[in-house]
């Protein structure tokens, strides 16, 4: 079981005891004119002229800004006290997200530059610190809101929210921390669980700045029992070495180590580099799952296993795409299985890791999104390669991740269905991503226009049972090879992809009492019963559905004017938790 390091540290799979949070107050001033860099603000304290709280974007009220108009360029300064480390020690700033391209400087120095808005990134600034141990940290962040080629995600480009769009997340969204780290340590780790219960491969990466071998130590406990340990000796900066789970009661009851949402049993991992004057220590954490899939159903362990899943903006009216705290975070997902759902997709952004540790912890897959440019260029399909190249290497590790979502709904593709050029771009991500993580599945297109991957997800927003019924109980394959529920063509092949079938957006009920000119998109509920019994009705239809491998209902939360979660914005249920629960299990 992980230790209470990993409930709040910003990076929960690599994490160190001694680090220290840079959140709170940051002076701050927005840059219309792009004048900055001419003017050297990087060296200058008198343009700063308002307080913001990091890690919430200045659009968002709990930044203390809440200025949601065009402001394309950030800057960011803090006066830090950090003394200069001991020989062999390094000063490490990391940030775990800044949206969308970002550059940082140390007492005048430029340490970093960052392009991609969902993806951490981080500097050695031992070599920039003054010696009287008053540091200086500025960052410039630039977020065009018109670029529709760079990654956005649900943010509009427009400057008021409309149709599904919502109000932006600029500048740093997610927690910048300050570790110090011995000359050699480990900068990257991935864990793999292979096919065979009880071993996974652990593939290491190590920051050297010494010669000759260090040796690395690994160990994996569960409940305060050592399952399996190695040293190892190492001469350059790469390791790749399996585990093995030596433990008799393993041998004879290995599916208590799977981890499944209903179980999610996680082994405590420790990496240790013995380093020439000081060991660099590394806590993180193992999940046992494999993830699959046949023709037919999606695979956990190896078995078949329905999919119940509720979409998740991530999003909240305080902070935006922010999270509000870890605590948060932690709240999210025990509503999450509180509603008797076993799966979440997060939608259209790359979710704050710490999100993913208490999926990891508490037992709740999760289908991983990118955020969407939606303009089909060269240019925008590097941006989302390069991003996409980022979130598998941040977060493969995550036994609770079991599906990479490549595209979504033709975005950044319109024309799929008629271009060869985007067509090719859906393979060419799918495989790519299978390539850098073959350990669990790829979508390709998700919702319709399937072109490639491992699962078709079909969205359709009909509020009517027997119409679920006829689509997808009664005529699968039909609905597949011929159907356009939501208006395009299901998928682009030819014929019926031998993949399972998820109806991967479904649902929408709006139910907001308290504001009756929201956007209504996909119909309205008028009391709670009422909600209870449409939402009762259609999962009725949904369970009908045996040949579907699973499914994910929109959507948990309300966000903006979308008013159709089964959660308000401020997490609160809509009707009897209890009911929701039985209904979405199908146990009415």
């Amino acid at each position: 079981m992980p230790t209470p390091l990993h409930d709040h540290h910003p990076r929960p799979l690599l994490a160190r005891a001694d680090w220290r949070d840079l959140g709170g107050d940051w002076r701050f001033a927005y840059d219309d004119g792009d004048v900055g860099l001419a003017e050297h603000w990087q060296r200058r304290d008198d343009v700063f002229d308002q307080t913001i709280t990091v890690p919430y974007p200045p659009e968002s009220p709990a930044s203390g800004i809440g200025d949601t108009g065009y402001h394309p360029v950030l800057w960011y300064r803090r006066t830090v006290e950090v003394a200069p480390p001991q020989a062999g020690r390094r000063v490490m700033l990391r940030f775990g997200a800044v949206d969308y391209r970002a550059d940082v400087w140390v007492n005048g120095e430029h340490v970093a530059s960052h392009e991609g808005g969902q993806t951490p990134f981080g500097a050695d600034i031992t070599d920039a610190l003054s010696a009287d141990g008053r540091q200086v940290i500025v960052v410039r962040a630039v977020d065009d809101p018109h670029d529709l080629e760079q990654p956005r995600g649900k943010q509009d480009w427009q400057e008021r929210p409309h149709v599904i769009w919502y109000e932006r997340t600029s500048g740093i969204w997610q927690p910048v921390w300050l570790e110090e780290v011995p000359a050699d340590h480990v900068e990257h780790l991935r864990w793999t669980p292979t096919g065979t219960p009880g071993e996974v491969d652990l593939d290491l990466r190590l920051a050297r700045r010494t010669a000759g071998p260090v040796q690395v130590s690994v160990r994996l406990e569960l409940d305060g029992r050592v399952l399996a340990e190695q040293t190892v000796t190492v001469t350059g900066a790469r390791l790749r070495t399996r585990l093995v789970v030596q433990d008799g009661d393993h041998d004879a009851e290995p599916h208590h180590l799977q981890w499944t949402p209903e179980q999610p049993t996680l082994c405590q991992a420790t990496v240790t580099v013995h380093g020439a004057s000081s060991e660099d220590v590394v806590h993180s954490y193992v999940g046992f799952r494999t993830a699959g899939t046949d023709a037919r159903s999606f695979l956990l362990n190896g078995l078949p296993y329905k999919l119940r899943m509720a979409l998740s903006q991530g999003y909240w009216p305080q902070s935006h795409l922010a999270a509000p705290g870890a605590e948060a975070l932690r709240t999210e997902v025990e509503l999450i299985k509180q509603l008797g759902f076993n799966g979440i997709r997060v939608h259209q952004k790359a979710e704050d890791p710490r999100f993913l540790y208490w999926c990891d912890r508490l037992g709740v897959l999760v289908w991983a999104d990118a955020a969407a440019s939606y303009s089909f260029s060269p240019r925008s399909l590097a941006r989302t390669t390069r991003e996409w190249i980022e979130i598998v290497e941040r977060d493969a590790s995550h036994p609770c991740v079991v599906a990479w979502v490549a595209f979504n709904e033709s975005w950044g593709v319109p024309q799929v269905a008629r271009s060869d050029a985007q067509r090719d771009a859906v393979r060419g991500l799918y495989h790519l991503i299978k390539a850098l993580d073959p350990s669990r599945p790829v979508i390709g297109n998700d919702g319709w226009e399937y072109v490639s991957g491992d699962l078709l997800g079909v969205h359709d927003y009909t509020h009517d049972p027997q119409t679920i019924r006829d689509r997808y109980a009664a005529r699968l394959q039909d609905t597949v090879a011929t159907g356009r529920p939501g208006g395009r063509a299901l998928a682009l092949t030819g014929g019926v992809p031998a993949v399972p079938v998820v109806l991967s957006e479904f649902g929408g009920f709006t139910y907001a009492p308290d504001d009756p000119t929201t956007w209504t998109g996909y119909g309205v509920a008028d009391t709670p019963e009422q909600l209870l019994e449409r939402l009762g009705a259609l999962l009725e239809a949904v369970h009908e559905a045996g040949d579907l491998a699973g499914f994910c209902f929109t959507q948990l939360t309300d966000t903006g004017q979308e008013r159709n979660g089964l959660l308000t914005e401020d997490r609160k249920p809509k009707a009897d938790p209890e009911s929701i629960a039985r209904i979405i299990r199908g146990r009415r």
